[in-house]
C-alpha cells in the first residue's frame, strides 16, 4: 500500500472521490470489498482491511460490492522507484498482455526476470500478475454485460477467457453471482449503439481536453462539437464511430460505440481511457508538481489538466512527424490530406468517413499530394515499415524501447520521440526537453538551454509529462515573475 491505513479510513468515511481506485476496502463481516466512494454505511475501523487493487481483495476471498461497482473505478495508480516496472506491467496487462502469453513474456517486456516481477507485484499490489489479469477481464466483462446487449458467450471469449466455464467461475468468484443473473437486471438499450461509463478521479478539466483535441482534430477522422469528442475507428475487422461526452452529475465520461462487437468494445475502452488519461491521480501529481514554485500556480489554477494521449502508437508517431517545425493548423492540414489519400472508408456520418491510415497502408505509398518535403515523406514511409514489420512493431511496448527505435529513423529526433512516448504510451515522465515552447515557458523571457531545463525538471519526476502540459498551457508571465520563480527553484 502506498497510502497509510488511517488516511484510507478517513477517505472512506468522507467518501473522498480523489481516492477512488487508489485503494479498495474489504469488510470482514460481509465478505465484500468496496470503493472508497461506496454509498453503503461506513463499517467500523476494526472490521475493514485495505488493498491496493481489486485483484488483491479478490485473491483474499472478498467479492465485489454490487452497489459501488468496483469494476467502474479508475485504474490503480502505481508510481516511483521499482513500482515503475509494476506500473508499466499493469498498463501492458490492461492492454491484454497476459491474454495470450505467459508471465515470463510480460516480465521480459518490462526488462525483469519472472520471479522478480512476481515479487514486485506482491510487494506493491499484494497480488500476482495473473490475478490482476483475471480481475481485469472479469470487470470489463461485467460492464459489457450490464450495459450492452452483446451475447454473454461473445463477451466471455472477447475477455480473454479460454472457455465459458472458466469465465463463469471467475465471474462467480469476483461478484458472487453468475453472468446471467446480472444480464436479467440490466436495462434495455435502444438502437445499435453501445454505451459505457468510464470513471475517473476528480478533478477533470473536460473543457481543456476538448480544446486540446479540437485544435488537432483531423478532418474526416475526428470532430469536437457540442461538448463531445467523436472519431472513426478500425479495430481488427470492426469499424465504426465512437463518441465521448461528460456525464452530468457523475465523475465519469460516457463512451458511445457505433459498430463492432465485444472484442472491439474492450479495445476501444482501453484506447479511450489512455487517450483521455482517465486513470491519472491528480492528487499525487499535484503533490509532486506543487513543490515547484514555477509550477505551483499553474497546477492550482488547472488541477484537472490531463495528459491527452493518442488513439494508437502509429497514429501518434505520424502526427508528431507532421507537426515538426510547423503550426498546429498546418499539421492538421497535412493530416487531413493524408487521410483523404490513404485512409480507409468506414461509412461514418457527419463528416466522419475515414479511418486514420494504417502502417501497412502507408508502407508502400509514395505519399504524393500531401505537400510534404521529400525527407518528410521518407520519414513517414520508414515509420510505416517499422510499425508494420520492423523494430517499432514491438518497441511500442515501452517508452525506452520506443524512443530508441524511433531515434534510428532519419528525420526523427529527440523531440519527436519524447512526444510520441507521451501521447502513444501515456508515459507520465516523458519530457521533450528540446521543445522551444517549454524552454521559453520555464525561462525568464528567454529560453533555457536544454541542459538547464533537464536539471530544473529533475525535481518534477515522475510526472514531467504533466509539467510539460502545464507549461504549454501557461499564460505569458512577466519576466520578473519568472526570475523570482527560477531563483527559488535553484
Amino acid at each position: 500500500m502506498l497510502i497509510d491505513e488511517d488516511t484510507c479510513y478517513r477517505a472512506l468515511r468522507t467518501r473522498d472521490r480523489r481516492f477512488d481506485g487508489r485503494f479498495f476496502t474489504a469488510v470482514l463481516t460481509t465478505g465484500v470489498y468496496c470503493r472508497p466512494v461506496c454509498p453503503a454505511r461506513t463499517p467500523y475501523r476494526r472490521n475493514v482491511r485495505f488493498y491496493a487493487c481489486a485483484a488483491a481483495a479478490e485473491e483474499a476471498g472478498f467479492r465485489a460490492c454490487r452497489r459501488c461497482h468496483p469494476e467502474a473505478a479508475p485504474g490503480t495508480p502505481v508510481w516511483a522507484g521499482s513500482a515503475a516496472a509494476v506500473s508499466r506491467a499493469v498498463r501492458l496487462i490492461e492492454g491484454g498482455a497476459l491474454d495470450g502469453e505467459p508471465v515470463a513474456a510480460l516480465a521480459d517486456r518490462v526488462g525483469l526476470g519472472e520471479r522478480q516481477l512476481r515479487r514486485l507485484f506482491v510487494e506493491h499490489l499484494g497480488t500476482s500478475p495473473l490475478a490482476v489479469a483475471t480481475t481485469r477481464r472479469a470487470h470489463l466483462a461485467r460492464s459489457l454485460i450490464a450495459e450492452t446487449s452483446l451475447q454473454i458467450s461473445e463477451i466471455a471469449l472477447a475477455s480473454g477467457f479460454g472457455s465459458i466455464r472458466q469465465f463463469n467461475d471467475a465471474f462467480r468468484a469476483a461478484f458472487g453471482q453468475p453472468p446471467s443473473a446480472l444480464r436479467k437486471g440490466s436495462p434495455a438499450r435502444p438502437g445499435g449503439a453501445m454505451r459505457l461509463r468510464l470513471g475517473y478521479r476528480p478533478p477533470y478539466d473536460w473543457d481543456a481536453a476538448l480544446g486540446f483535441l479540437a485544435a488537432r482534430a483531423v478532418e474526416g477522422v475526428e470532430r469536437v462539437e457540442g461538448g463531445k469528442y467523436a472519431r472513426t475507428f478500425r479495430v481488427g475487422r470492426d469499424a465504426g464511430v465512437l463518441r465521448v461526452s461528460k456525464l452530468d452529475g457523475a465523475e465519469a465520461l460516457e463512451l458511445e460505440i457505433s459498430g463492432g462487437g465485444a472484442a472491439a468494445a474492450m479495445e476501444l475502452v482501453r484506447r479511450v481511457r489512455r487517450l483521455l488519461d482517465l486513470d491519472a491521480d491528480p492528487m499525487a501529481i499535484g503533490q509532486v508538481l506543487c513543490a515547484s514554485p514555477l509550477l505551483r500556480p499553474l497546477v492550482r489554477a488547472r488541477p484537472g489538466l490531463r495528459l491527452i494521449g493518442a488513439f494508437e502508437p502509429f497514429e501518434a508517431a505520424v502526427r508528431a512527424v507532421l507537426a515538426q517545425q510547423v503550426s498546429v493548423a498546418a499539421a492538421r492540414t497535412f493530416g487531413a490530406r493524408l487521410v483523404r489519400g490513404f485512409g480507409e472508408e468506414v461509412g461514418g456520418a457527419h463528416g466522419l468517413s475515414r479511418a486514420f491510415p494504417t502502417a501497412q497502408a502507408l508502407a508502400s505509398e509514395e505519399l504524393d499530394g500531401i505537400g510534404l518535403t521529400r525527407q518528410r515523406k521518407e520519414t513517414l514511409r520508414a515509420l510505416a515499415l517499422g510499425f508494420s514489420r520492423g523494430k517499432l512493431k514491438d518497441a511500442a511496448r515501452s517508452p525506452e524501447a520506443l524512443e530508441a527505435a524511433l531515434s534510428e529513423i532519419p528525420g526523427v529526433g529527440e523531440w519527436t520521440a519524447a512526444v510520441v512516448a507521451m501521447r502513444a504510451l501515456a508515459e507520465p515522465d516523458a519530457f521533450p526537453a528540446a521543445d522551444l515552447a517549454l524552454r521559453r515557458a520555464a525561462g525568464n523571457g528567454s529560453p533555457l538551454s536544454e541542459p538547464e531545463l533537464l536539471e530544473l525538471s529533475s525535481a518534477w519526476r515522475p510526472f514531467r509529462a504533466y509539467a510539460a502540459m502545464h507549461l504549454w498551457s501557461a499564460p505569458e508571465r512577466r519576466p520578473e515573475e519568472r526570475r523570482a520563480d527560477r531563483a527559488v527553484e535553484h
